[in-house]
């Protein structure tokens, strides 16, 4: 078993002795109830109410049959291990008039596994233009859609944003069921620090264009978290080590939930020199790396002079000394003084 695998016994998803959770996002009007089913799923107003507990009169009857409130359910799916999807979200999903997939032969597998058999639809970055017109007349005759990506949650770095933005702006209701996020089960299974963090996405794949999207990140006071595919990882990390500090802490994970499941921590230099002998690895990647060495981010002793040098030519030796130390932290007694040493070497 590789360095890092995560083991533990698997949830059961096809034990009955759950309660499945309310599939209704929650609104002011949770006592409200459906005058006809009975139903806080679906009520006649078509807003958004809760379904209440085991314990309520209402969650007693049998509710998969009927459809959805109006609206946009985001809802999440497992990233790997089948068994995380939770019980709102596949009642969300069985009872959408439509779900949209960013690839309806993907999304089949899970919704198999299920039984799910809604009505899919593609929804992904090259037609959403065109079927965001088509969703939005879905939504206006009342219908509940549910949304989906290949694996975790839809719009993590992909472009729902822009129906979600839509939805809002014509007065839809939107949801969303939460539940696996590949970013994050990467951040708490590093072991660093996660009380802030920078999600960055993928990075160009072109080494110029990489430093400089890297350059943007280095001020950054905390984790950061970037998607990379297996064949590009061990140049982005070179990369990272480069522009980020190839001391900086980090750490590369792969196949997340899965039986495989790796997390392998090092520096950035250690990390860059590992993957680049042991050749691209299997799976999802997500890499992240821990916030940089406060010691790091102060300057040489170097710098601080050309740094001087360069303000004493347009400012008053008492201005340059204040201009720096707000820059830099550093005190400014000590930076008027050596001011003056410059100015007098000069």
């Amino acid at each position: 078993m590789p360095s890092g695998v995560q083991s533990g016994p698997r949830p059961n998803p096809d034990s009955d002795s759950a309660t499945p959770d309310a599939a209704a996002p929650h609104s002011a009007s949770d006592s409200l109830t459906d005058d006809v089913s009975d139903n806080p799923l679906s009520p006649p107003d078509k807003s958004f109410r809760t379904q209440g507990n085991a314990r309520d009169e209402a969650s007693k009857h049998d509710e998969s049959h009927l459809p959805l409130s109006s609206g946009l359910y985001l809802v999440a799916t497992p990233i790997g291990n089948l068994g995380d999807i939770t019980f709102r979200a596949l009642e969300i999903l069985k009872r959408a008039d439509v779900i949209l997939c960013e690839d309806t032969r993907t999304s089949g597998k899970l919704l198999s596994r299920y039984g799910v058999k809604t009505k899919r639809i593609a929804y992904h970055e090259h037609n959403a233009a065109k079927m965001r017109p088509e969703i939005m007349e879905r939504l206006g005759k009342g219908q509940g859609l549910a949304l989906i990506s290949d694996a975790g949650t839809p719009l993590i770095n992909d472009p729902g944003y822009k129906l979600v933005r839509d939805c809002k702006a014509e007065g839809f209701n939107v949801t969303a069921a939460p539940g696996a996020s590949s970013p994050i089960v990467a951040l708490i299974l590093s072991g660093l620090p996660s009380d802030h963090f920078f999600y960055a996405g993928f990075l160009p794949p072109k080494t110029m264009a990489r430093q400089k999207e890297l350059g943007r990140f280095t001020a950054i006071p905390g984790s950061l978290i970037f998607l990379e595919s297996p064949k590009r990882l061990a140049a982005s990390l070179a990369d990272m080590a480069s522009v980020l500090g190839g001391t900086r802490e980090a750490a590369v994970t792969r196949e997340l939930t899965k039986m495989f499941e790796e997390v392998r921590n090092g520096t950035l230099d250690e990390l860059a020199a590992h993957y680049e002998e042991a050749g691209a690895p299997k799976g999802e990647i997500v890499i992240i790396v821990g916030p940089a060495d406060a010691s790091d981010n102060e300057p040489s002793a170097e710098d601080i002079d050309a740094r001087l040098l360069e303000l004493i030519k347009t400012h008053r030796t008492k201005d340059a000394a204040d201009i720096l130390a707000r820059e830099t932290g550093l005190k400014k007694r000590d930076l008027y003084n050596r001011a003056l040493e410059l100015a007098k070497a000069d």
